[in-house]
């Protein structure tokens, strides 16, 4: 019964991570001749890398990939889409693109801490370095949060 929560759990993040990889995407594209673009498209890189360890759990433990997740996570991205690409508010739409990953990186950082308390019960988890992982999405979380700050001045 636990191994099946920890495997919803793990492909509930994937599914995060696909979700936030688009918006990345999306938004380095956008601001690919703005000095926003190179540092997007950096965070993006970061997230895909933590996005393969994530996998890489994943079959450590035995579990495979939820492909029905991971294409909700796809439809809701593309409609969210159709909300933040009907603004005529580019400032909004940016603002609401840094609050969202700042919610997602906040949420990437509780499944770290939750992989590191419980990874005594799973064997497979031996010599992750989670504290590695948690301090990455601290300083994700504080880049992204001064962007969404910055955002909202221009945008509110």
């Amino acid at each position: 019964m636990a191994d099946d929560a920890l495997e919803t759990y793990l492909n509930d993040h994937l599914a995060g991570s696909v979700s936030a990889i688009q918006m990345l995407e999306r938004a380095a594209e956008d601001h690919a001749g703005s000095p926003l673009g190179p540092r997007l498209a950096e965070l993006l890189s970061a997230i895909r890398a933590e996005q393969e360890e994530l996998r890489s759990l994943i079959r450590r433990l035995g579990y495979s990939e939820s492909s029905v997740k991971k294409a909700g996570a796809w439809l809701a991205q593309h409609a969210s889409r159709l909300k933040v690409g009907a603004s005529a508010e580019r400032d909004l739409d940016r603002f609401e693109l840094f609050e969202a990953l700042s919610l997602g990186i906040q949420g990437k950082l509780k499944l770290w801490r939750a992989l590191r308390v419980v990874a005594a019960k799973h064997p497979q988890l031996a010599g992750v370095d989670f504290p590695r992982l948690e301090r990455q999405s601290l300083e994700q979380h504080d880049l992204v949060e001064s962007w969404r700050i910055e955002a909202a001045q221009a945008a509110l």
